[in-house]
């Protein structure tokens, strides 16, 4: 697991010691970063962050900040210690809470909203469309803003979630669905 682009490309990130923590694939990771390709100045939001590698990668690419959000403790201390060695922790935040609800703290972070948010539950645990509707009726996103979910095929994104489906890809076991106001 390494970043792929930007100012901390090359740099090797430190992995889970559990299989609790599941890290987005590099090629995952690369596929989801071609699409959305410009990310220069936005602010993104990580939930359910794990190692963090998909927040540390659009720091490094130019997002201005990037919030992290899990309730592990080694989730916690990976970004943490993921930030660190990439030299990125000024660009960012990190909170502990369990995910839905979001916590009303997460909104002071991007007064407009996050033009990013990144959505990475563990699978199959019907998490995916609780969190997509906390995101929409807490405003979360910005207006022009997207919501990358990465989840397994068994957990469908429904259209009562508030948010719509504007592009989804396939990557084995992995569904990667990206979401607009």
């Amino acid at each position: 697991m390494r970043v792929i682009s930007g100012s901390a490309k090359g740099r090797i990130l430190t992995g889970p010691k559990s299989d609790r923590i599941r890290p987005a694939l590099d090629k995952v990771k690369q596929a989801i970063f071609n699409i959305l390709w410009e990310i220069q100045g936005k602010t993104v939001l990580d939930l359910f962050a794990g190692t963090g590698s998909i927040g540390i990668e659009a720091i490094s690419r130019g997002a201005a900040h990037c919030t992290f959000v899990d309730l592990s403790r080694e989730a916690l201390n990976l970004v943490k210690k993921n930030l660190e060695k990439c030299g990125l922790e000024m660009y960012a935040k990190i909170f502990k809470f369990k995910i839905p609800p979001i916590s009303p703290r997460i909104k002071g972070e991007a007064e407009e909203g996050f033009a990013l948010i990144f959505v990475d539950p563990p699978y199959d645990n019907n998490l995916v469309n609780p969190t997509l509707l906390e995101i929409a009726r807490e405003n979360l996103l910005a207006p022009d803003g997207i919501v990358v979910v990465e989840h397994s095929p068994r957990e469908p994104i429904k259209k009562e979630t508030g948010l719509r489906l504007v592009d989804q890809r396939k990557y084995g076991q992995t569904l990667i669905s990206f979401l607009k106001r």
